[in-house]
């Protein structure tokens, strides 16, 4: 009886560690590579080096884009910018991310748009050359495209 309680405890005990081990293990990164660089033009509102930072959870995909190249033209309120980046699809079409997700910025503070949300298929390859970002803000649109294609590579989904 002692030893089928040790056998029991030991088997409890290994399986407690096992599921520890899995919940400490960090997570795969689904989407490669996870952070890009692009140099954006956004015509009269300026532009230059921005970075767009992927994330993935299964179809849902999320983009964040930051530049201190392109600054907000007038005090921002956080989530007052309708945004929609819009990537080029490898083999043709384009994938849209849209919210209105960004932090509260003063006039001239750098911008940052997202998380912005969007649904992507296993092996998507996606690329902001050949896409856009629109912003709209106090009803005015401002669009940035890329001027060169993105580094180091597209995004790839898994």
């Amino acid at each position: 009886m002692r030893g089928k309680r040790t056998r029991t405890g030991a088997a409890l005990a290994l399986g407690a560690l096992a599921v520890t081990g899995f919940a400490l293990a960090p997570t795969a990164v689904a989407v490669t590579p996870d952070t890009a660089t692009i140099t954006a033009d956004c015509g009269t509102f300026g532009g230059g080096a921005a970075t767009l930072t992927a994330t993935q959870d299964g179809t849902a995909a999320t983009i964040t884009l930051t530049s201190s190249a392109i600054t907000a033209p007038l005090a921002l309120a956080q989530d007052s910018i309708a945004s929609t980046l819009t990537l080029a699809k490898a083999g043709g079409g384009s994938t849209a991310f849209s919210g209105t997700k960004n932090p509260a910025m003063a006039a001239g503070d750098p911008v940052t748009v997202g998380p912005l949300d969007g649904t992507v298929a296993s092996g998507d390859s996606l690329e902001a050359f050949g896409g856009s970002l629109r912003m709209t803000v106090f009803g005015i649109t401002i669009t940035c495209t890329a001027s060169a294609p993105q580094s180091p590579g597209p995004f790839v989904f898994d």
